[in-house]
């Protein structure tokens, strides 16, 4: 049987990639501590030996019929960024998959009412939201396998939680499985228009785009630290007037596969809250809670199924 062995919500800004010339430059001369956070986040946790998969989900890769997860033996090439290819420009990535899990995921789907396909396409585009972290947790660590799962744009929050629901199923399915997951993404989201973002490059949080969304990042940051993803899944409509990144799906998918209301987690946290030309970033990891996550949280009656889409 496989198990979770832990999770986190993390970022994933294009700068963190950027060298570091650079990134002191736009910073005001000062490293940004997301990177800082990520190397020490590698240590404590990646460079361990408790776990041989990470199943990231994330928030670029926006699917449309239904849920799609990543199931190709190996991926490996260069990415160029359509966002961003000047600052993200042919960055090699080589590092195995987990068909096993990715197939017995995709089983759990008609179990939670949902849509789900496993793809072993290895011409499947790849997004920045997974390439950057794993830059930072994965290369260098050629024995552990990546798996990346997207959100679906015609989705909602209740969608969400199903493919966590899945997902955690799925990963139990798997004998011996001990994994990882990553909701990669950000809190609050709105950029500065154009013309106004050079003047808001620093990774100062006087930079988020209201006062209101910094407020309300820093609400859910202290939940997360007090275990309380409860506070977190009851207020997503408050939330939801900062425009989350991807509506906060990526992390919808980690908390139905964590027990969604029921999971006490606490979140430690790395590095500081930062700005990315309007938006709100930080790297918060949960640690398994010795007595479990709680279970897989309150289920669901599958729904009525149409026939599955030919696109």
């Amino acid at each position: 049987m496989g198990e979770i062995v832990g999770a986190g919500l993390l970022a994933h800004v294009p700068t963190i990639v950027l060298p570091e010339e650079t990134r002191l430059e736009l910073n005001e001369g000062k490293e940004i501590t997301l990177v800082t956070g990520l190397q020490q986040l590698r240590k404590d946790v990646f460079e361990r030996d408790d776990y041989d998969t990470v199943v990231v989900l994330d928030s670029h890769w926006a699917t449309t019929v239904e849920f799609v997860v990543t199931a190709q033996q190996r991926r490996a090439g260069l990415f160029t960024s359509e966002e961003l290819p000047r600052g993200m420009c042919r960055m090699p990535y080589d590092f195995p998959g987990d068909p096993e899990l990715a197939h017995n995921i995709e089983k759990f789907a008609d179990k939670h009412g949902t849509w789900i396909t496993a793809i072993e396409d290895e011409y499947l585009p790849i997004y920045y939201a997974t390439i950057n972290l794993w830059k930072f947790l994965g290369e260098g660590l050629p024995d552990k396998r990546w798996v990346t799962i997207g959100v679906c744009q015609t989705g909602d929050m209740e969608d969400h939680l199903r493919l966590g629901r899945a997902l955690a199923d799925g990963i139990a399915a798997t004998p011996g499985r001990r994994v990882l997951l990553i909701a990669s993404g950000a809190l609050s989201h709105t950029f500065w228009p154009l013309r106004e973002l050079r003047d808001h490059e620093s990774s100062d949080p006087v930079h988020i785009f209201t006062p209101e969304a910094r407020e309300a990042d820093h609400e859910r940051i202290a939940w997360f630290k007090e275990g309380r993803h409860d506070k977190v899944l009851d207020t997503m409509p408050e939330f939801s007037k900062h425009k989350p990144e991807a509506k906060f799906f990526h992390y919808l998918m980690m908390a139905g596969a964590l027990g969604e209301q029921a999971c006490v987690a606490k979140a430690r946290q790395y590095g500081e809250y930062e700005n990315s030309i309007g938006t709100g970033q930080v790297h918060l990891w949960f640690d398994r809670p010795a007595d479990g996550w709680t279970g897989t949280g309150p289920s669901a009656a599958p729904a009525p199924r149409t026939p599955h889409s030919r696109i």
